[in-house]
């Protein structure tokens, strides 16, 4: 059964991924090549910063990736299985390394002395975010747990 919420919030997920696809192949590479030329003292920071921004970009893409999937056990009414649990630890691992990114940005960015203290202050907000989704993360990823065991034992009594 396909209900509409699932297949809007599909149609929504695909908008996100290809905008994520966008900004990593053709907007970050763009912004990186105008900041070298604006500042060449920083030029060496280019090539970094593209790739960061790219596995950045990366790790939200693979979090959609299993949005996506979780999506299609909802819509086939088989959320409640072992296989789920794959996809929410894919998208645990996904947003972890996020916040390995972000922490290896801050010390590029730190090495070269490129940033201010509000590159650091962002960078430490951002940290806080992805904490912040792995714990919620987590909770739901228990929630599921517990969800998966009542309806195994609902099973057994019907």
């Amino acid at each position: 059964m396909r209900s509409p919420l699932v297949s809007a919030t599909k149609v929504i997920v695909l908008a996100l991924f290809a905008a994520l696809v966008v900004c990593q192949v053709w907007v970050v590479p763009m912004i990186a090549s105008g900041f070298a030329r604006t500042a060449p003292e920083f030029a060496a920071l280019e090539t970094p910063g593209i790739l960061l921004a790219g596995l950045l970009l990366a790790c939200g893409e693979v979090v959609l990736v299993c949005v996506w999937r979780l999506l299609t056990f909802v819509a086939e009414d088989t959320v409640f299985d072992d296989k789920s649990f794959r996809w929410v630890n894919a998208i645990v691992a996904a947003v972890g390394a996020a916040g390995v990114v972000v922490v290896t940005g801050l010390f590029v960015i730190g090495d070269a002395r490129a940033g201010s203290p509000f590159v650091v202050l962002v960078g430490a907000l951002l940290l806080v975010v992805i904490i912040g989704l792995v714990l919620i993360i987590s909770v739901m990823r228990e929630l599921l747990r517990r969800a998966t065991l009542l309806e195994e034992q609902m099973a057994e009594v019907v």
